[in-house]
């Protein structure tokens, strides 16, 4: 065989090998059903759900920093797992009453939706994956509200599922990272209390500029806000390289969750 007939060969073999066959995204919503198919065949095994919100995060952070964050760091832990795949971001979620408004309904823009609806969009789409043949169903959130609701959902189909080859997995170490972990981290790097805040402070604001910096308007975060405006800590020293700190911690702390999960049966 002619060296020119060799690298044709070799080239045809590399055209046709098994990396050819990997699907162009992790993101179900960018795939064909054939695409998700073939995935499944090839042996994924796991989806997951990632539950975000759309809320205000004071006058700083765009309305959908849990949904955009949330759908990032999604996608870099099915990275990180392998035959996975990431279902789209669940954006209504329980964030008050509408009348009286409370909570964050009390701010323009934020969407609500009744803890039943929401209850109820959780089943069904892990009913769906598990129809579609994905065994492992994960299912993490940005936001604190809802944790409950997760755990409960997925404790109620693991009950009616027993033996049945799949389970659904409610992942709070997702938030438990961003939320005290990634805390704990900004004080041992010298910021205060009052500055990494519980909501659009340091923390969040600077997660959010390593998620996606056009979440943030940086021109914003030097002005002093408080409860009034929609904010608890202060924002003014957030910076992307220590919200990258946070991003990895989550998205490494839910990758050996989902670990721990998918040995149990």
């Amino acid at each position: 065989m002619s060296v020119l007939s060799r690298v044709l060969v070799l080239l045809l073999a590399l055209h046709l090998s098994p990396a050819r066959a990997q699907p162009p995204s992790v993101f179900l919503e960018d795939l064909t059903w054939t695409e998700v198919r073939d995935v499944l065949k090839a042996g994924a095994s796991t989806i997951i759900v990632p539950v975000g919100g759309t809320e205000q995060n004071g006058p700083a952070i765009a309305l959908g920093k849990h949904n955009v964050r949330v759908r990032v760091l999604a996608g870099r832990i099915a990275a990180g797992l392998g035959h996975t795949l990431v279902a789209p971001v669940i954006a209504y979620v329980p964030e008050g009453s509408v009348q009286p408004p409370s909570g964050h309904m009390r701010f323009a823009g934020t969407i609500t939706i009744p803890d039943a609806a929401f209850d109820s969009t959780i089943e069904y789409a892990a009913r769906s994956f598990r129809q579609h043949g994905f065994s492992h169903i994960v299912l993490i959130g940005d936001h604190g509200g809802y944790q409950g609701n997760l755990k409960r959902v997925a404790d109620r189909l693991n009950r009616e599922w027993a033996g049945g080859g799949a389970r659904v997995h409610a992942v709070d170490d997702y938030y438990r990272a961003s939320d005290a972990e990634f805390a704990k981290l900004l004080r041992d790097r010298g910021y205060s209390d009052e500055e990494i805040g519980r909501h659009a402070g340091v923390a969040d604001t600077s997660l959010a500029m390593a998620v996606d910096a056009r979440l943030v308007r940086p021109e914003r975060l030097a002005a002093k806000a408080g409860p009034g405006e929609g904010v608890n800590g202060d924002p003014s020293r957030s910076n992307p390289e220590a919200g990258q700190l946070g991003a990895d911690l989550i998205v490494g702390r839910t990758i050996a969750a989902i670990r721990r999960e998918q040995l149990r049966r």
